[in-house]
């Protein structure tokens, strides 16, 4: 039996994503503020830093966590956190040019509580913005202009890779009536786990890591990418809107095959044939789910859970949890910065937005 995770040292964790946001947040916006007009004030917009109208706000910019991992990765290293900043600012830069896609890509009309860029500034300045913020990672690695930043960028644009590769998964998966459990871990491996393993080694190599060392620390990031994404994956059908930001039921209004969906087909029963029965005929239709009463996507997210969907993702989150905890037995590290590093994947799996 897979064990229970420890009480997350709440406190702690949000010190640490504070620390994350008040150092990369002033080299964040001095990238931002590079791009021309007017995808400086949609980016700025996007992250929370104006509002609609142009008017500065306190947004809510996000959780922070790769870029908090960045910074711990520093120190795992031994070098100081502000050497993890570049890194920090670069992942967090590709992690919402993501964002700004997928957001499109998907029809989400929300994130954060409130508009997305699409929805606001039209698909062509979310494309647009989204590849500016892409181009603006690498640069800030690369005007570093040491060997350390060169092994960053070449993880970065590797994990960057992977991100797109799962992004064009998920959305192959959305009309199929079936997909393996293996093939969904393997989509979310890569949209996922891809860039929190380059968060959790790019403060390390722009520290001087050897390569087992970073190698370590982003085998930690895969995996707590996976136990991030799999508690996505049970708020994305049961979370509550007012902590997530998003549609009641949001993953099965876009007929995403999540890991509870997929579990759950996989499970054998009457619910789970039942859930088939009704997945089969969606992947023939070529209408949307705007149609679909609330009723409907009741009954559906009823049926994963009574299928055991639910429950197996739950715990698969934990299993990826101490996966990724037993990563860092393989390195040496600080452990003030072991410490923390676990508690951040508490936080990951106890999460509720």
């Amino acid at each position: 039996m897979t064990s229970a995770i420890p009480a997350c040292d709440t406190e702690g964790v949000h010190a640490l994503l504070e620390r994350g946001r008040a150092l990369a947040t002033p080299v964040l916006r001095a990238a931002v503020g590079r791009l021309a007009a007017p995808m400086d004030t949609t980016a700025a917009y996007h992250f929370g830093w104006i509002d609609a109208e142009g008017r500065p706000t306190d947004g809510d910019s996000g959780k922070a966590v790769r870029p908090a991992l960045a910074l711990l990765s520093a120190e795992a290293a031994g070098a100081a956190p502000q050497t993890g900043v570049p890194g920090a600012v670069a992942v967090e830069l590709v992690h919402n040019f993501s964002l700004l896609h997928d957001d499109l890509m998907d029809g989400d009309e929300q994130r954060r509580h409130r508009d997305t860029v699409w929805k606001v500034h039209g698909p062509a300045q979310a494309i647009l913005v989204g590849d500016a913020l892409f181009a603006l990672a690498n640069e800030v690695l690369l005007e570093l202009g040491s060997a350390e930043a060169a092994r960053a960028t070449r993880r970065l644009t590797t994990a960057t890779r992977k991100l797109i590769d799962g992004q064009a998964q998920d959305i192959s998966f959305e009309h199929r009536e079936r997909v393996t459990v293996e093939e969904c871990l393997e989509m979310e491996g890569n949209k996922t786990g891809a860039l929190l393993a380059c968060a959790s080694s790019i403060g390390a190599v722009l520290g001087g890591a050897d390569d087992r060392t970073a190698d370590a620390l982003e085998n930690y990031g895969y995996h707590l990418g996976l136990a991030f994404q799999a508690v996505d994956d049970l708020l994305g059908i049961w979370g509550d809107p007012e902590a997530t930001g998003k549609q009641t039921w949001s993953d099965l209004r876009q007929r995403k095959k999540s890991l509870p969906v997929v579990a759950a087909l996989a499970a054998g029963g009457p619910a789970s044939e039942r859930l088939a029965r009704i997945l089969a005929a969606d992947a023939k239709s070529e209408s949307e789910t705007a149609g679909f009463d609330e009723e409907e996507f009741a009954t559906r997210a009823a049926l994963i859970e009574e299928a055991g969907g639910r429950e197996w993702t739950s715990q698969e989150a934990r299993r990826q949890h101490t996966t990724a905890i037993e990563a860092l037995d393989r390195v040496d590290i600080p452990p003030a910065v072991r410490a923390q590093l676990t508690a951040l994947a508490d936080f990951v799996v106890v999460r509720k937005r």
